[in-house]
């Protein structure tokens, strides 16, 4: 995360949702993994989205870009300012290997991205 970032907790659980970074006469809304979620807009707004956002996104399955360039879907396991760690969807089966990939926080859209509902046909 950058020095100027402000971080914001939520007021009724104090959990950390995410950061407020000044720009001009304003403030930019930024998540967990870093992505901006407002354009420029005022603190209460920055906090509010924040607040509503929640962690709630960080549950939803996601795609990894692997190496090969195949995406492989994974759910996050851990988040801090300087890393996110995912796990290999499995479902929940407790006799699955266990396989976790750990990228750099802020992680860009095009290597971690939120798994596209399936269209229905």
């Amino acid at each position: 995360m950058e020095a100027d970032w402000i971080e914001h907790r939520r007021s009724d659980d104090g959990e950390h949702v995410g950061w407020m970074k000044p720009v001009d006469d304003g403030f930019v809304a930024i998540d967990m993994l870093g992505r901006p979620r407002t354009d420029v807009v005022d603190w209460f707004t920055a906090e509010e989205t924040l607040d509503d956002l929640g962690l709630r996104y960080l549950a939803d399955p996601h795609e990894l870009l692997l190496d090969d360039g195949a995406w492989l879907r994974v759910r996050i396991a851990e988040v801090t300012p300087d890393t996110v760690r995912v796990k290999k969807e499995d479902w929940g089966d407790m006799t699955a290997p266990q396989i976790y990939f750990t990228v750099p926080n802020p992680v860009p859209e095009d290597q971690l991205r939120p798994l596209a509902p399936k269209q229905a046909t």
